[in-house]
């Protein structure tokens, strides 16, 4: 039934945004961090996403799904780092100041991060969006057959 496809397309992509949220929310909680775990400071992660790529089954036997549908929603790959440079503000009372003066903070920029947090949101409103008229459709037909 293409209305439950419809539903796992949209709930992959609520499931990916959610993280992407997530992300998001981590890279603004360390905008000021100059001291992790691994040394130096924070650096801004980004997630990857990627086409879901596995074949899917029909759910009914005996039923073939024609053609065979491949690529139907959305994974995430991982969670990389981003190889941007790191900012140097000049702080010498900084306790992670170097000998010059100069402190590396995180490559995390406000801004960035806030356009990316409306875009995660308007695609997870989005996907929302879609399960709820899939809903309504389903709802509908079911009203037809009474």
């Amino acid at each position: 039934m293409e209305l439950f496809r419809t539903m796992a397309i949209s709930g992959s992509a609520l499931t990916a945004e959610r993280l992407r949220l997530d992300v998001i929310a981590n890279n603004l909680a360390n905008v000021n961090t100059t001291r992790t775990a691994e040394g130096g400071p924070y650096r801004r992660q980004e997630v990857v996403f990627a086409p879901r790529g596995e074949q899917v089954q029909w759910m009914y036997p005996g039923i073939e799904s024609d053609p065979p549908f491949r690529g139907r929603g959305v994974r995430v790959v991982g969670i990389q780092g981003d190889p941007s440079a790191f900012k140097r503000v000049y702080d010498p009372g900084h306790p992670d100041a170097d000998a010059t003066g100069y402190v590396s903070m995180p490559n995390v920029n406000v801004v960035t991060e806030m356009v990316d947090l409306m875009a995660a949101t308007r695609a997870y409103e989005a996907n929302v969006a879609a399960i709820g008229a899939a809903k309504a459709m389903a709802t509908s037909a079911l009203d037809i057959g009474r």
